[in-house]
């Protein structure tokens, strides 16, 4: 696991157990098991080293939740939006590219990376931010050609936007996979109703508690409908840091590039917006069919 990302888990540990007032010989307790489970297994996964992290913290603030209000408050803050930003999609000259970059533009909600983010500032701009990268041509070809699609979510209060994209995409067999349980600000099941997500698409758990899709972890059930889907649209950073290195599937990774660590990965700088086709990353002299 890179070093930036230990230190980022870290800070963000002791900003959550701070919030909790949790005391401090507990929050030592949970840095120094941590550390010790990272010395001992130096190849783990960011993703799941956060996993093992967040357990700790749940068990020590005696909650499932607790990004809970947070989560809560970004979902009504986009539900409010929701009406004004469909029009502004309707009414434009390419809807899915304009919905293309409003999803684009929700990924900047996560309380992940230890960095301020202005949700409303990044709506404001949407319209007029092209992707650094952009496959999002190659995107609107494989959705056309599928007979199943599974679209993978991120974040709460993001995932309004990932919606307005579902409705302009208006495919017959489309999926959104949520988080199995509680990580982070990470879509959950009760967030993909609240939103009305249910409306548009079949909602499913990915049956597992990263910050991720740890294929191998999930359910199931989940992993039935991966294999069966014909293209993945991968929303966020975790669903990346899970999936950059699969090959045998069409994955669209759609996200705003949060720190040096993904940045250096894909190739471009923090900040940014990228569609990247995994095909085309894997296989520059041409994706495969």
């Amino acid at each position: 696991m890179h070093a930036d990302c230990l230190k980022c888990f870290l800070s963000q540990a002791g900003k959550l157990l701070h919030e909790y007032d949790v005391p401090d010989t507990i929050a030592g307790n949970i840095r120094n098991r941590f550390m010790l489970f990272i010395d001992n297994h130096q190849d783990i996964s960011a993703p799941e080293a956060a996993c093992l992290m967040h357990r700790l913290i749940k068990k020590a603030t005696c909650t499932e939740d607790p990004y809970q209000k947070a989560k809560s408050d970004y979902n009504e803050l986009l539900l409010q939006l929701e009406d004004e930003i469909r029009s502004i999609i309707r009414a434009s000259d390419d809807p899915f590219q304009m919905a293309l970059r409003y999803a684009l533009a929700g990924n900047i909600i996560d309380f992940g990376p230890q960095k301020p983010f202005d949700v409303l500032k990044a709506l404001s701009e949407a319209a007029f931010k092209e992707p650094y990268i952009d496959h999002s041509l190659e995107l609107k070809r494989e959705l056309k050609n599928a007979s199943m699609v599974l679209y993978l979510g991120d974040n709460a209060g993001e995932i309004v936007l990932d919606k307005l994209f579902i409705e302009t995409i208006n495919h017959p067999n489309l999926y959104f996979a949520v988080r199995g349980s509680n990580i982070l600000n990470d879509v959950t099941m009760e967030d993909a109703d609240r939103v009305g997500l249910k409306k548009i698409a079949s909602v499913i758990s990915n049956g597992y508690d990263a910050p991720s899709t740890l294929v191998n972890k999930c359910s199931l059930e989940f992993r039935k409908i991966y294999e069966g889907a014909d293209i993945i649209i991968s929303k966020g950073q975790g669903n990346l840091e899970g999936l950059i290195d699969t090959c045998d599937k069409k994955i669209f990774f759609l996200l705003m590039v949060k720190c040096n660590v993904i940045a250096e990965r894909v190739e471009v700088k923090e900040k940014n917006v990228v569609v990247l086709y995994n095909q085309i990353l894997l296989y520059p002299s041409g994706p495969v069919h």
